[in-house]
């Protein structure tokens, strides 16, 4: 669809974009559209690779469910540099969409999952033993991804076939340690929402583990979460605040931003996901929620 309007001092108009699979947004993100409309805001749904829309038309344009970008990822930030006024930045779109960044976070004091990286034709030595993950450095909602004892003989033989299909296709493959407190403690996901000088903690929630053995073939967008409330630690919100003061360029441009911890060896928390680009929100596991985010977006729009 085309949309050749102009940004206008009187009802701003917002684009929460997300892909043709979802053309109606999934189920969490249209939570927005009620309190933004009671806000006077005129929301409009739009898929990131439509031909002929006016982005500049919009006061502002918020990724939201844009969940196939994965496989064609060059194409989304070359998109995502033409937007004007896009929430989050291009230029956060594209160091985040690339899980390379957590080199830069962990270089910056941040607690992270030790992770090896191998590029397409490097070789790979498997440990003797030890749960490992591996996965694609462009990836989302899990998958691609697998878990595997490489104690198993079988379990070897088919960590070294993933990495090698990650290779053929030309993706970079991380190796991480599997943190077995996933299993138990869950993994914790907390959400902010921007505020005037940077995003504000929103709520927390809890995520089951996902990965139980090897990477199996999807036609999924994602695999299903096991989601509840949490409540976040202090020693978890200080991470997590940590980790949103190393974002290069500054944390306060962010209108939203997705912290995920889990308890590493030793319990302390260690950062799996900064989540900056797309992340599922989680608006109806929270009181007012969707409020505070409509809220951040409000703040966002141009004041002239």
């Amino acid at each position: 669809m085309t949309h050749d309007h102009q940004p206008t001092r009187g009802e701003p108009r917002v684009a929460l974009v997300t892909c043709a699979e979802l053309p109606d947004l999934e189920p969490d993100d249209r939570l927005l559209r009620a309190p933004l409309a009671a806000r006077g805001v005129r929301v409009d749904t739009v898929t990131w690779d439509a031909p002929d829309v006016d982005w500049a038309g919009y006061d502002l344009v918020v990724l939201r469910s844009t969940w196939d970008y994965v496989a064609r990822r060059d194409e989304f930030v070359a998109w995502a540099r033409t937007v004007p006024r896009l929430a989050n930045p291009a230029d956060v779109v594209v160091w985040n969409t690339d899980k390379r960044y957590l080199d830069v976070l962990s270089a910056a004091g941040v607690p992270t999952v030790p992770t090896t990286w191998v590029a397409p034709g490097e070789p790979w030595q498997p440990p003797e033993r030890g749960e490992y993950v591996v996965k694609p450095a462009v990836s989302a909602g899990s998958l691609d991804s697998g878990r595997y004892d490489l104690a198993d003989p079988e379990h070897r033989r088919l960590a070294t076939d993933h990495l090698g299909r990650l290779g053929a296709a030309g993706r970079v493959a991380m190796v991480q340690p599997y943190l077995h407190a996933v299993d138990t403690a869950g993994e914790t996901a907390l959400l902010f929402a921007g505020g005037p000088t940077g995003p504000v903690f929103s709520h927390a929630i809890r995520k089951g583990a996902m990965l139980a053995g090897p990477d199996q073939p999807t036609a999924e967008l994602f695999h299903a979460e096991q989601i509840d409330p949490r409540t976040v630690t202090p020693e978890q919100l200080a991470v997590a605040e940590r980790t949103l003061a190393a974002v290069p360029g500054g944390a306060e441009r962010l209108l939203y931003a997705r912290v995920d911890l889990i308890p590493g060896a030793d319990g302390r928390p260690v950062l799996v996901e900064l989540e900056l680009t797309e992340p599922s929100l989680f608006l109806g596991h929270a009181e007012g929620a969707a409020d505070r985010f409509a809220d951040a977006i409000v703040a966002h729009l141009p004041t002239t």
